[in-house]
């Protein structure tokens, strides 16, 4: 009977330590390029500063929250977004989203518009990728945005308080 509980306590360890080793389902699968561009991303953002919400602004004809790194409105500045494609290779898009109640609003972004005739800024996020941002969890995978197919990385964005208030995106066409 003990050499039972034994070899259970054992099988159990094993399971938990595989689990906590393991890397979350979101990034198990993440493409290496979008991997590495999130992190650019990331690490361009913060050293402007922490981001926070302040006031309004219009992005492609639709009312927005201003989002800010630091003193940077990012709204409208397209600065970031496109370093992020020049420094990660050819085809790499990327997007500072800002959370509007329910909806995230692009208000910076090197996503083209369906038609080509310019950036996709005022749209907002949906799909796969929305469920797994309101539930606070990053998502990885294969979506389409405005209707092309992206291989893609979405990840929360908090301000000094915990609180979430928009999103970071990286990816490129399929």
């Amino acid at each position: 009977m003990n050499r039972k509980i034994l070899f259970a306590g054992i099988l159990a360890a094993g399971f938990m330590a595989a689990s906590v080793m393991a890397p979350s389902v979101g990034h198990a699968q993440a493409d290496p390029r979008v991997t590495k561009s999130m992190e650019t991303l990331k690490s361009m953002t913060a050293k402007l500063g922490a981001p926070k919400l302040e006031g309004k602004d219009a992005v492609g004809g639709k009312e927005a929250p201003a989002l800010y790194f630091g003193t940077t409105k990012v709204n409208n500045n397209f600065d970031i977004v496109d370093a992020v494609g020049k420094e990660d290779g050819k085809g790499m898009t990327a997007t500072l989203f800002a959370k509007s109640g329910d909806e995230y609003i692009r208000v910076s972004t090197s996503v083209p518009k369906p038609d080509g005739s310019g950036r996709a800024v005022g749209t907002v996020l949906a799909g796969h990728a929305l469920e797994s941002i309101k539930a606070g969890k990053a998502y990885y995978g294969e979506v389409p945005i405005l209707g092309t197919p992206y291989v893609t990385g979405y990840e929360p964005m908090k301000d000094s308080s915990g609180a979430q208030i928009g999103v970071y995106y990286v990816g490129y066409k399929k």
